[in-house]
């Protein structure tokens, strides 16, 4: 009985310790995706297409499943059940083309992360993710239990609303540049549901793996099906970029899952959300200010919409009040 207090103190110890550090982890981790923009958005400009450049990174981050995928055993049959689990629908069709949220986030990110910057891109498209995960709790889709509005939630919402009118203001008189800032909003709002497709995917193939290898072969398919019709009817022409680092979008953006999905044991699903928009709202600010090449310039009022954006999403994650309720019935 003597050692169970001592016991519990290292546990807290270990956890005053623990959980800052992987914060911290968490933050470094988030600020992977703005890199992946910064990439992705330069090919864009060097390709003068974001559909061209889209092809390029989801194409980099295929090959690199492929050879994971191909390295084992078990997930090569995995992947190979993937005709008949698709044939016999026991998931929703639309689980298997969740890849096109992804083909749509990495389209905007060469299409208009060059011009907009960064920070721009990143918060308008936070923003959009914050409400479309609003709606899909509402709706169910991809959690175990809805999730009520209520006035927190509602005014996250809001939030990211305001967040989004803030970074794209000083563009005002731009009109190209204000349309250009939809992009990244309406990949945010289709981005809400693609967790969801993964995760289904991932349970009827038995692999996580195996579920992004798909997800990546949907978006390249879809990207590329669209490039080579546009190339076939003379719109544009597609070379391969000649740098290194115009290849790593695609292995940048599989980090960042890949770390995640360690850190979230740690975490929990509400203090990753938290950090990983610190990160990549941070990070995005820091490339725009730190790397002057870009072309971007760092306003105080695209700060300001960045912080507006974190305080929203930390306020559109606190669970509805009748989940609480819910919880608190069954441990009664």
């Amino acid at each position: 009985m003597s050692d169970q207090p001592s016991t519990n103190n290292m546990k807290n110890t270990e956890k005053t310790v623990v959980v800052p550090l992987l914060v911290i982890a968490t933050i470094l981790a988030g600020m992977l995706s703005p890199m992946q923009s910064a990439v992705n958005g330069q090919v864009g400009k060097l390709l003068k297409d974001g559909n061209a450049s889209a092809v390029v990174s989801f194409g980099s981050g295929l090959v690199v499943m492929a050879v994971i995928i191909l390295a084992r055993r078990s997930t090569r049959k995995q992947f190979a059940s993937i005709p008949g689990k698709i044939a016999a629908k026991k998931i929703p069709w639309w689980n298997w083309i969740a890849g096109i949220c992804g083909a749509m986030v990495v389209f905007s990110e060469g299409a208009s992360a060059s011009v907009l910057g960064v920070a721009t891109f990143q918060t308008t498209l936070i923003s959009g993710m914050v409400i479309s995960g609003l709606l899909c709790d509402r709706l169910g889709i991809g959690v175990p239990e809805k999730q009520y509005f209520n006035f927190p939630r509602i005014l996250g919402a809001l939030l990211a609303i305001v967040a989004t009118v803030l970074v794209v203001s000083p563009n005002w008189e731009a009109p190209k540049v204000i349309a250009l800032a939809i992009l990244p909003f309406l990949a945010g709002l289709l981005a809400g549901w693609q967790p969801a497709g993964n995760s289904a995917v991932a349970q009827e193939t038995g692999s996580m793996l195996v579920s992004i290898t798909w997800n990546f072969i949907i978006g390249f398919c879809v990207l590329g099906g669209v490039l080579l019709v546009r190339v076939l009817m003379g719109d544009v022409s597609f070379s391969l970029p000649t740098a290194w680092w115009m290849y790593l979008g695609g292995p940048l953006g599989l980090l960042s899952i890949a770390l995640m999905a360690l850190l979230v044991r740690g975490l929990g699903l509400l203090l990753l959300g938290l950090a990983s928009t610190a990160g990549q709202l941070i990070g995005s600010v820091l490339i725009d200010w730190l790397i002057p090449q870009l072309g971007a310039q760092v306003y105080l009022v695209t700060v300001i919409g960045a912080l507006v954006a974190l305080i929203g999403a930390g306020i559109a994650m606190m669970p509805s009040a009748k989940k609480h309720v819910a919880v608190d019935e069954l441990e009664n």
